[in-house]
């Protein structure tokens, strides 16, 4: 008699268990469904701006491209999202505090595309030029149009491997999230600076408020403005 009882209340929770699972199935809750929506969205192609100058400017689409050393390879700036960075409110993206990482692949998509935004007033479709402050923007859509951000090192606020200065994606626009180019050769800035800065060539991008430069660890940085020429 004992037996028959356990018998049923085992078949019992195998056939909770797969009510269960169906009904997350049909709503797309499965951490397999949940990997394939966010890399069915996040690596959707982009097409980046196509300069007519050779110069950067406010609203240009663009990937910020890291070279490497003598022996490293290039990567490209690049959401770091995974399934915890999903949610469906208003709509399916993902959402902030959001990390960042430099990934091998450099295909524009919508993982590794920013736009220039102005931060003091200048209009969209003007030029960008050295020393001057502006914001990087992940796209509108999936990737919510957020604002990368850096704030001062600290004990409980550092990257997690590196243990250097913190970079993330957030909704706030505020002076965490302004940056600047230089020119990369150190003797040539003062030269270049209020110039425009040009496409597709070697560059420093400083963070405003810590003066640190966008950097991926072990490589020198080695930043260049991706178009498509």
């Amino acid at each position: 008699m004992k037996k028959k009882k356990y018998t049923f209340c085992i078949l019992m929770c195998v056939q909770d268990a797969m009510k269960e699972y169906l009904e997350r199935k049909e709503r797309g809750e499965l951490a397999a469904q949940k990997v394939d929506f966010l890399k069915h969205n996040i690596l959707r192609p982009v097409n980046l701006t196509v300069t007519k100058d050779g110069g950067l400017h406010f609203g240009d689409v663009v990937m910020l491209v890291n070279m490497g050393g003598e022996n490293g390879e290039c990567s490209a700036l690049s959401i770091n999202a995974d399934i915890n960075s999903l949610t469906k409110i208003p709509s399916p993206g993902i959402q902030a505090q959001c990390g960042i990482s430099a990934g091998r692949g450099i295909h524009p998509c919508i993982r590794t595309a920013f736009i220039i935004t102005s931060v003091d007033g200048s209009p969209e479709g003007s030029t960008l030029h050295f020393e001057q402050s502006f914001a990087l923007k992940t796209t509108s859509g999936f990737a919510r149009g957020l604002y990368l951000t850096s704030d001062l090192q600290s004990f409980q606020k550092c990257a997690k491997k590196s243990r250097l200065q913190e970079v993330n994606l957030n909704d706030d626009g505020c002076f965490l999230s302004w940056w600047k180019v230089v020119q990369f050769d150190p003797q040539e800035r003062i030269e270049y600076e209020g110039r425009p800065v040009t496409a597709n060539v070697k560059v420093l991008v400083i963070h405003c408020k810590t003066n640190q430069a966008l950097a991926v660890l072990g490589d020198q940085v080695l930043w260049y403005f991706l178009f498509f020429l």
